[in-house]
């Protein structure tokens, strides 16, 4: 089957701490003149979506809007279609812009949105999150990562705080970003394509690979970013090929075409 798609993650992929990887720029402009559908997909839950675009287009990458797959697009449907009105924002406040017609409130929420905080993951936030599902709130994880990279070390991101409301409150968070098929459905829906016609390319390899392959799409991991000998030998999940970097992807897409 040709290939007529792509999905990109970005940090670690396209660009690492606000730098273009070397190659990028030139395999996104080269993939768009072969006339492939493209979407970026990223489970950043730090920048709303128009400033992940502005911080693209800095570093020199071409992207629309409606070109930007985050969690909180997800979040949005999802909790709508639940009849969700009143939410907890538990993610930095910049966040709030892509949540616009929800009521934000500090009490007594229908659903805890619960995105990266970082170092305000403080003992008392998450307590005080932890009463809120006491109370009743749904909990809806904007991912569900295991680890990061912050600056050159790898490092705890959400998921593990979410495991940790979720044993305490004894609930199951929905979780919404990748490795969520509907994430990705979302996104193929938007292109117009079938998941057997597209491939994603990512470098974590359970949100990214796993994720994509639990959707019926095929999944290169490049070597960059978050990426880690570790994942040689994971135990359920299996590249369908794998690149030093964003650079050498063309090459690897030829052979898929």
């Amino acid at each position: 089957m040709a290939l007529r798609g792509v999905l990109l993650d970005l940090e670690g992929v396209l660009y690492q701490d606000g730098r273009a990887i070397d190659g990028a720029r030139h395999v996104v402009a080269g993939l768009r003149d072969a006339g492939l559908g493209m979407r970026f997909l990223t489970n950043t839950t730090t920048r709303p979506r128009a400033e992940v675009r502005a911080r693209m287009q800095a570093m020199g990458f071409d992207a629309a809007l409606d070109d930007i797959f985050s969690p909180a697009m997800t979040a949005r449907r999802f909790l709508k279609s639940a009849g969700v009105t009143r939410i907890h924002l538990a993610a930095p406040p910049g966040l709030a812009e892509d949540f616009e017609g929800f009521t934000l409130v500090e009490d007594d929420p229908e659903a805890v949105v619960i995105g990266d905080l970082h170092s305000d993951f403080s003992w008392q936030r998450v307590n005080a999150l932890y009463t809120m599902l006491l109370g009743g709130a749904r909990l809806v994880a904007l991912h569900k990562n295991r680890y990061c990279k912050r600056g050159d070390d790898l490092a705890l991101d959400l998921g593990p705080f979410v495991a940790a409301l979720e044993y305490a409150a004894g609930v199951e968070a929905d979780v919404v970003g990748k490795p969520s098929p509907a994430f990705f459905a979302m996104a193929l829906a938007s292109l117009g394509l079938a998941a057997g016609d597209v491939v994603m390319v990512g470098d974590d390899i359970e949100a990214d690979i796993g994720g994509a392959q639990g959707a019926g799409l095929r999944a290169v991991q490049v070597e960059t970013g978050k990426y880690s000998a570790q994942d040689l030998r994971h135990a359920r999940i299996t590249p369908d090929g794998r690149t030093p970097s964003i650079a050498e992807l063309p090459a690897f897409l030829a052979g898929l075409t």
